[in-house]
Parts: C-alpha cells; sequence; structure tokens
C-alpha cells in the first residue's frame, strides 16, 4: 500500500495495489504544480484522508476534473473527475510526489501531452526517481 501525505500532515492519500507506471503531464495545471499522478478510481484502490478543499478552474463551463488539496498547507492530493464513467465510477490520480522516493522512485514514467494533443508520448525510460529532483 502506498502512502503520501501533505506538508502539514493533516491530509493525505493511499493507494492500494500496485500503481503502475506514473503519469507526468505538461498541462497548465500539472505543470504549475509539478504532480505526478498514478490513477484509479474513487472508493476503490485510491482513499484521500483528512479534510480536504478542492479547486475547479474558473471559466470552464463544463470542467472534467477538480483538484483536491489540503486547506492548510495548499499540499495538491489528488485529481478528481467531475463525470462518472460508463460503468459509474468515479478516475482519480493521486499525486506520488507526496510519497517518500524510497516507495515510488522506482516507478516508471509515461508522458502526457496534456498541453497540446492529449497523446501518450514515447517512454524515455525514466523513473519517479529521475522527475524526482
Amino acid at each position: 500500500m502506498l502512502r503520501g501525505t501533505c506538508h502539514c500532515g493533516a491530509a493525505g492519500w493511499t493507494l492500494a495495489g500496485d500503481p503502475g507506471p506514473i503519469t507526468a503531464c505538461n498541462c497548465t495545471l500539472c505543470h504549475r504544480y509539478g504532480a505526478l499522478w498514478a490513477y484509479d478510481f474513487e472508493g476503490e484502490r485510491v482513499a484521500v484522508t483528512g479534510k480536504t478543499a478542492s479547486f475547479r478552474r474558473p471559466g470552464k463551463t463544463d470542467p472534467a476534473l477538480e483538484i483536491v488539496f489540503c486547506p492548510s498547507c495548499a499540499g495538491v492530493l489528488a485529481w478528481r473527475g467531475l463525470r462518472l464513467d460508463e460503468d459509474g465510477r468515479r478516475r482519480m490520480a493521486v499525486n506520488v510526489r507526496l510519497s517518500s522516493v524510497d516507495k515510488v522512485g522506482h516507478l516508471p514514467i509515461d508522458h502526457f501531452d496534456g498541453l497540446d494533443t492529449f497523446d501518450d508520448l514515447p517512454s524515455d525510460g525514466k523513473t519517479v526517481r529521475d522527475l524526482w529532483f
């Protein structure tokens, strides 16, 4: 089980099982937050704990997701889909940068172009440890 906590420790997340590859995205939110994402579904393998707040981009008439963060220290915990999948599940991703590098450093990185093409990019063989610094 992977765990991550915000800086002040008031909120966090858990992810049960194999997180799979971690996504580095270059969209306008992700590149500002510097987050690296592991995915699953709300109420399944992903759980967020503690008091949280959320942010939805202003001006978007139909935003796809919200950013979940700690209201005390503003640590970005996760993103949460605002629409249910066809099977009724809600997609979530947790920010693995809130975990310890010894737990997640070996995980491979998948790059996603969320800024221009919305395409997965070719693997460059990097791991979370390579992007940590």
